[in-house]
């Protein structure tokens, strides 16, 4: 799919969007989508040819700029983001999407991105008879479908979890699919798609002048097989790794991951999100900016309102982002789910640092203590790593994250006994938390700069008889 997204300070009512699709001309017909979705169908097959996502009212500063770049330029907050996509399968349809765009800017004012996508000409396409949309919610509307896998080609600054690429990962796993995501060497991912994206059956697949294509979260050299890309192997069964993807220089900017569990017994009067935004605050020194289901993060920060979406959709679980401000990246995906006792928070908090600034290594202990007295704290790992501090994900190596210290609740000291859990078989003593009576215990493991440190948690971890979360 090709994006253009134009970004605007008055939501584009009726009259707009018809202004924006008659940049077809009259001959397309137009039906609606998922979630409110407006296609335009290419009259030949049916297919989509372009459609206009259902808007989105941003008021968090520094999304547009996070995702499409420095140089667009967004109308203050809050302005209205609406999404064009075009089908890569027609050649008319890149210039139509623009059009498309272009046209709502025209009336409403702000701006497009790409900047030199927009016009407001009439596209025609070639077309020979017209056909009525079916408006198919369950349609898979992806540049290449087989038998085994949906492929989407996307270009954009930062590839994020936008709405439109949940629906679809959601629609590819319940059909039993993989979803590869297919871009230049220049795009980077957000955090939370590469999460999302981790694991197989799906792919990061990234074009390379030297070996064709390549996954850019393993470095693998891919080739087009049997409807699927899977790696390239030798005579002898050994996968190679893209030159590009292992010779990169390493990073000097850092990222400090903290993943944590708090879980809550089941009460009324449950505000959820409380934890993440003491440690918001504790690392940054203000709440979080912003939260939402998708990107762009588009909802100020509300635990109030987070908690109403969550009590809506239980007992299913519910998936969050929140961001901060723009002036220090830092970005958490935040899960929510019923337990057998209660309700617990799963989260992973990243936040960026350059060469030349200082990750907040010596309030973790502060936080620690915090989350146990006040926020049910049942575990805690934080780690540090070289790695971007814009958090974007790019198509190379990057270094893995080293440990820095592990928290350990107190039900699961008690649980496990305390004189067992202060003992661990490694050298270091552990900070005893909480109530002299029943402490949770914090284990320092280092600075983020040895990796030895790996070796000391697994050892810790074999001792507790618990697998910390990974940040």
């Amino acid at each position: 799919m090709k994006d253009v997204i134009a970004l605007t300070p008055d939501m584009p009512d009726s009259w707009a969007v018809v202004a924006g699709l008659f940049a077809g001309g009259p001959d397309l017909e137009v039906s609606s989508g998922h979630d409110g979705a407006v296609i335009q169908l290419h009259a030949a097959d049916g297919r989509p040819l372009v459609s206009l996502e259902a808007p989105l009212l941003v008021h968090v500063p520094g999304e547009a700029e996070r995702l499409l770049g420095g140089d667009v330029k967004a109308p203050p907050v809050p302005y209205w983001w609406s999404e064009v996509r075009a089908s890569t399968a027609v050649p008319e349809a890149g210039p139509l999407a623009g059009s498309v765009a272009g046209r709502l800017t025209a009336l409403l004012g702000g701006s497009v991105w790409p900047a030199g996508a927009a016009t407001t000409e009439v596209v025609r396409t070639a077309a020979a008879e017209t056909v009525t949309a079916t408006g198919d919610d369950d349609a898979l509307t992806v540049d290449v479908l087989t038998d085994s896998t949906a492929v989407v080609l996307a270009d954009r600054p930062v590839l994020a979890l936008t709405a439109w690429l949940s629906a679809i990962l959601r629609k590819v796993t319940d059909a039993g699919l993989a979803l590869h995501i297919v871009t230049p060497a220049h795009v980077r991912l957000s955090l939370p798609l590469r999460t999302a994206l981790a694991g197989a059956p799906n792919r990061w697949v990234v074009q390379d002048p030297e070996c064709g294509y390549y996954d850019g979260l393993s470095g693998a050299v891919l080739h087009w097989q049997n409807g699927t890309f899977t790696p390239v192997v030798d005579d002898a069964g050994e996968r190679s790794a893209a030159k590009v993807f292992t010779e990169s220089a390493p990073a000097t900017e850092r990222q400090l991951g903290v993943a944590f569990r708090v879980t809550h017994r089941p009460d009324d009067s449950l505000v959820l999100g409380r934890s993440l935004e003491a440690a918001w605050t504790a690392l940054t020194g203000a709440a979080p900016a912003g939260w939402g289901t998708a990107e762009p993060v588009n909802l100020r920060w509300s635990t109030g309102q987070l908690t109403d979406l969550a009590r809506d959709r239980s007992p299913e679980p519910t998936h969050l982002l929140a961001v901060g401000h723009p002036d220090r990246p830092a970005i958490a995906t935040h899960r929510v789910t019923r337990t057998p006792d209660g309700v617990a928070e799963d989260i992973t908090l990243t936040l960026g640092y350059s060469e030349d600034e200082a990750p907040p290594l010596d309030v973790i202990e502060a936080l620690a203590r915090t989350l146990v007295a006040e926020h049910d704290l049942t575990s805690m790992l934080v780690t540090l790593r070289r790695a971007r501090r814009d958090l974007a994900v790019p198509p190379r190596f990057e270094a893995p994250p080293i440990p820095v210290s592990f928290t350990l609740g107190a039900g699961d000291v008690h649980t496990i006994g305390l004189d067992h859990a202060d003992r661990p078989p490694v050298e270091l003593r552990p900070v005893h938390l909480g109530p002299t009576a029943r402490p949770a215990l914090y284990y320092p493991l280092g600075d983020g700069t040895d990796a030895q440190a790996w070796t000391v948690l697994q050892q810790l971890s074999a001792h507790l008889g618990v697998a910390p979360a990974t940040s």
